[in-house]
């Protein structure tokens, strides 16, 4: 599955600027990738960052299934005319302008993972059409307030140094959930005793280690 033609044609991916336009490249090829039907063949990663991103959200999300299995419900409510502003809606409850915090690469991570299980979501719920809009909105979101973060941190060179395939996640994978649980407190009554459950398992597998 490749970029769509509403893919080629956004603005986004004609950017003259490198950074933003490796933004966009990101969003739209991962949702396209967790998206892809099963049986049909995923075109190879576009550049370092998207091969860096597949790998990274294929490891966190085999490995760590429980981190995801009630996003389902966090999304239940959520419609093609919704999708987008529910997804900006959680993700600006963390990164807030008063929040003053170096940008944690876990944390660029999470964007996209949550996306793209958005995303399936949409799909899985008939809502096919909504796709290229979500692959937008994240393009968007990240151009406008994770790109001018990591400006003067190497660009997404930081992102494959810590996400390209020779890494193991484990390390990061705290950050990241302790990210997701700060999102999740706004929906506290919809995902009921989840903090307990992430951080149990957390300390079950560090105990086998």
């Amino acid at each position: 599955m490749g970029l769509s033609d509403k893919a080629v044609i956004g603005r986004g991916l004609n950017s003259p600027d490198p950074l933003v336009r490796e933004a966009y490249l990101m969003a739209y090829d991962y949702i396209n990738y967790v998206t892809a039907k099963p049986g049909i063949p995923v075109d190879p990663a576009l550049s370092l960052a998207t091969a860096a991103l597949r790998h990274a959200g294929d490891e966190l999300l085999t490995r760590f299934p429980i981190f995801f299995r009630r996003w389902p419900r966090v999304f239940q409510d959520v419609t093609d005319r919704t999708a987008c502003s529910t997804l900006v809606s959680i993700l600006d409850e963390h990164f807030a302008p008063t929040r003053h915090r170096e940008l944690a690469w876990s944390a660029v991570l999470s964007v996209f993972v949550l996306s793209g299980q958005l995303a399936l979501h949409c799909q899985e719920s008939g809502m096919s059409d909504i796709l290229p809009r979500i692959q937008e909105c994240v393009g968007s979101y990240v151009e406008r307030v994770i790109c001018p973060e990591i400006r003067d941190r190497g660009g997404w060179s930081g992102f494959i140094s810590r996400f390209g395939e020779k890494q193991n996640l484990e390390d990061q994978v705290m950050s990241v959930c302790c990210w997701s649980l700060l999102l999740l407190t706004k929906f506290g009554d919809k995902i009921p005793k989840l903090a307990t459950l992430i951080l149990s398992y957390l300390v079950w597998t560090r105990r086998k280690t």
